[in-house]
């Protein structure tokens, strides 16, 4: 198959262009007709020759994401499930902020770290998504946006996948997302979610970008964390720790600690306590996120009080923390769990 031409960042489209005896310039009219006009074939870059994009259709596919389902949300949140070129399905999800828009994208058919709590994880790893494949659910979720006149602020990487499994499409759509010729989002706009990938971690912070960077954590104690998240028997807690200060004093950022509610398992007082014994010396941020029931999983949510409790005890500690407010509650709101309805309804 030939590439997207979402997969490819302006300075490589410049140096392909050259090579094809074209001019570089032409590079910035092309992102300018994807990213700004958002056209949906060469056809349409009515300032380039009929032989240019004729030579562009030869050698690129333009080809979008197709619309399985969306769900709406009561409280404006909108989930999409997507269907792939090759029939797998991927979710992206658009959240309203008061703040602006935020778009959750997705960087793998299925994931394969096993996390006990994730829909994500139902029946494994498929494949990774190209960066034009990632790209394409933020130009998906721009489109829609259009329609009120609204634009994407914000983009998390926190749907299904591990994004550090698909580290070089990873580093591919953000600089082409970020890019001042496209959708612009500023560095500091994105936020890029690990579950602990540690030798991704040090060359993450070795590239000195103003990305941000999120760790999924949910246990204050590396036995309770090997429980939730099997990666910590590969990345233990203290290596990944020791991972998170290197990139906190390399780059002078601050991380966040992601850390999902699980009633009964990770939410008393005294977790809250060991967490703040463990990460006190870092400059970090605490999410604290309540569970979205997933059918297939067994976990609860923590009681409302507990959370707030929780919250206060970090608080006091010293722990700079919020809650996350709920998005979706309504409907298939679980990572991974709109497309794990659609795969039981198309095995039926």
């Amino acid at each position: 198959m030939k590439p997207l031409i979402y997969d490819i960042r302006l300075e490589a489209l410049k140096k392909w262009l050259e090579e094809n005896g074209e001019k570089s310039f032409r590079a910035g009219q092309i992102y300018d007709w994807l990213y700004v006009k958002r056209v949906s074939s060469f056809e349409e870059m009515s300032n380039l020759s009929k032989a240019f994009r004729e030579k562009l259709a030869a050698s690129f596919e333009i080809r979008g994401l197709d619309l399985i389902t969306k769900q709406v949300s009561a409280d404006g949140t909108i989930k999409f499930l997507f269907s792939l070129h090759d029939g797998h399905a991927i979710e992206t999800v658009i959240m309203r902020h008061n703040y602006g828009n935020s778009v959750c994208v997705t960087t793998q058919v299925g994931c394969r770290i096993g996390c006990t709590f994730c829909a994500s994880t139902l029946g494994g790893l498929k494949r990774n998504l190209t960066a034009g494949e990632i790209v394409s659910q933020v130009l998906m979720a721009q489109k829609a946006l259009d329609e009120d006149d609204e634009r994407v602020s914000h983009v998390v990487v926190m749907g299904i996948g591990e994004p550090f499994e698909n580290f070089e499409a990873l580093l591919d759509f953000l600089y082409i997302i970020n890019n001042d010729k496209g959708l612009n989002i500023g560095q500091r706009h994105i936020t890029v979610s690990t579950s602990g990938i540690v030798p991704k971690i040090y060359q993450w912070a070795d590239d000195m970008n103003q990305f941000n960077l999120a760790i999924s954590l949910h246990a204050p104690n590396t036995e309770l964390r090997s429980r939730l998240m099997p990666i910590n028997r590969g990345f233990p807690l203290k290596d990944l720790l020791e991972a998170c200060r290197y990139y906190v004093n390399k780059t002078g950022r601050r991380i966040t600690f992601e850390y999902g509610l699980f009633g009964g398992v990770n939410d008393s007082v005294a977790h809250a306590n060991e967490l703040a014994d463990l990460i006190g010396d870092i400059n970090c941020h605490v999410n604290l996120i309540p569970v979205n029931y997933v059918p297939e999983r067994d976990y609860v949510r923590t009681p409302r009080e507990d959370i707030f409790e929780f919250h206060r005890t970090l608080q006091k500690r010293g722990i700079n923390a919020t809650i996350r407010r709920e998005h979706g509650s309504d409907i298939a709101a679980a990572c991974g769990q709109l497309r794990a309805q659609h795969a039981k309804e198309a095995a039926r």
